[in-house]
């Protein structure tokens, strides 16, 4: 009889457990990469924050300007 997909997905995922255990380099690099994206996607989070942060304070900034200086003019 032939075995079903969870069976087949069973073996399998002994096989790669059976294969990183017998080196561990490999586990280590695994999770040093998934560790990796996570922070690279945290980074890029807060950058994207600190853009968008910095962006509406440069447009206050201008706009306030352009009120003070629309009050210093004095006309003809």
């Amino acid at each position: 009889m032939n075995p079903g997909p969870v069976e087949e997905a069973g073996q399998t995922a002994r096989s790669f457990i059976e294969a990183l255990r017998q080196q561990p380099a490999t586990l280590a690099l695994i999770i040093a990469n998934i560790s990796l994206l996570v922070f690279i996607f945290y980074a890029l989070a807060k950058g994207a924050e600190f853009r968008d942060q910095s962006l509406k304070n440069q447009f206050e900034l201008m706009r306030e300007t352009s009120l003070l200086l629309s009050k210093c003019v004095v006309p003809n």
